[in-house]
């Protein structure tokens, strides 16, 4: 049954994903972020979804009469000259072939990142895109949530098989990435049902979240309320609100929930924590010899006994940061960073154009949620292997579309009025003139 619906829903979805590309890239984020595909048991499972998705998006890049345009930002910019960096460190990886299947997978992911960008062009188009992010991760949350409490935290919550998100530590990252967008969602909607919907989703979320007994998650979370905290207007109400909603999370969690995360304070006592620590040392010795990194898939007996304090302690970074640096070097690692570090500054920009301003407010929540969600995503990733993961780069999509949208209407609004003239670098204010008498 499961297999003849996801056929239905793509068959029936194909024929507007051909005519709007907007519609392909829809479809794409779902199969990418949710890979419903895996939840099927039958000829469903092995479909090539996310290949028909993407072919589907490329042809209607030729056959939409939609207005496509890629926007001249900075976080751009900076995106593809950081998958030029991978493709030459690729080349001159320790292991070109298993390397050059890695960089496959993650340039499919940024080119498909690159028509986001230029397909997503009007409000609606924003907004569904944020829907289908959420929903994607959201049904991982709400099952998750509700598994977590019928067993009182017992057991961990999993991501879905195959996929970046996979492992309990991953799809906590993700579930709380996601938060964000599911408060800004219910801040701009009218139908209170929907709103009551989002605020359950939101609180089972988290609950998954901490159902995975993920430390970096525990740990993503703090950091994001702390951003929230210091966000608002009225900090002893959001601090008692915060504390509250805290201490109510972690009633439902086991006393094993509970030990796990005082390893935080014991690592040298933690075989795991110390594997990544002793990957992270081999991540920064190549780095340190080699200027373009060992390339993808570097994480081998022979990468180990050469570079690695402990040879037999063979891991997978598990860091954004490490595994960046260790595959593509300081360069790798800078363009990285200035990745995230634009997008904040982007997401910045939008707060401080749209502050007080009504007709704007669903923009200035958008670009705070985003901001939220990033240092999630910093803090978070911090213990795990998402550097190519869609989720953030989505995030990337959602401010840089989200702020050519505000120029745009800034312009479109002064060719209507040109009795106004917008203040230089700040095109959301507007100034009347006013012809004296002569």
């Amino acid at each position: 049954m499961r297999d003849l619906l996801l056929i239905v829903i793509l068959l029936g979805t194909l024929p507007f994903a051909f005519k709007h590309t907007y519609v392909a890239v829809l479809l794409w984020t779902w199969v990418s972020i949710m890979n419903p595909h895996k939840l099927a048991y039958g000829f469903a499972n092995d479909a090539p979804f996310a290949l028909v998705a993407a072919v589907t998006a490329l042809v209607s890049l030729i056959a939409t009469k939609d207005k496509l345009k890629l926007p001249k930002e900075t976080p751009v910019t900076v995106l593809i000259l950081f998958v030029i960096w991978m493709a030459i460190t690729t080349a001159a990886s320790f292991y070109p072939d298993e390397s050059f299947m890695q960089l496959k997978k993650v340039i499919k992911i940024q080119l498909m990142t690159l028509v986001a960008l230029a397909a997503l062009q009007e409000r609606r188009h924003i907004e569904l895109f944020i829907w289908v992010n959420v929903l994607s991760i959201g049904f991982y949350g709400l099952k998750g949530g509700i598994f977590t409490i019928m067993t009182g935290g017992s057991y961990r919550v999993w991501g879905p098989p195959g996929g970046f998100i996979e492992g309990n530590n991953e799809i906590a990252v993700a579930l709380i990435m996601s938060i964000p967008f599911m408060n800004y969602l219910r801040l701009i909607v009218t139908h209170k049902w929907v709103k009551i919907g989002l605020t359950a989703m939101m609180v089972l979320t988290a609950i998954a979240a901490l159902g995975t007994q993920s430390r970096g998650a525990l740990l993503a979370l703090v950091a994001m309320m702390a951003v929230l905290w210091v966000r608002s207007d009225k900090k002893m109400v959001m601090g008692v609100t915060l504390v509250m909603v805290g201490m109510l999370l972690l009633a439902l969690m086991p006393s094993s929930w509970e030990e796990r995360m005082h390893t935080i304070k014991e690592y040298e006592e933690d075989g795991s924590a110390m594997g990544r620590i002793n990957a992270w040392w081999l991540a920064f010795n190549i780095a340190n010899r080699r200027i373009t990194g060992a390339g993808f898939e570097a994480y081998t007996p022979e990468t180990f006994a050469a570079f690695a304090p402990n040879p037999a302690d063979i891991h997978v970074a598990h860091s954004i940061y490490f595994s960046v640096l260790g595959e593509h070097g300081y360069i790798g690692l800078i363009l990285f960073l200035l990745v995230w570090v634009h997008t904040l500054r982007v997401a910045g920009k939008i707060r401080t154009k749209t502050r007080n301003r009504k007709d704007l407010e669903w923009l200035f929540h958008l670009a705070g949620m985003s901001q939220v969600a990033l240092v999630g995503y910093a803090v978070g990733g911090a213990f795990l292997s998402l550097a190519y993961f869609d989720l953030p780069y989505n995030i990337m999509v959602i401010v840089v579309v989200a702020h050519r949208w505000l120029l745009e209407k800034s312009v479109n609004s002064e060719a209507q009025d040109p009795g106004s003239v917008a203040e230089a670098g700040d095109p959301a204010v507007a100034v009347k003139v006013r012809t004296l008498p002569s």
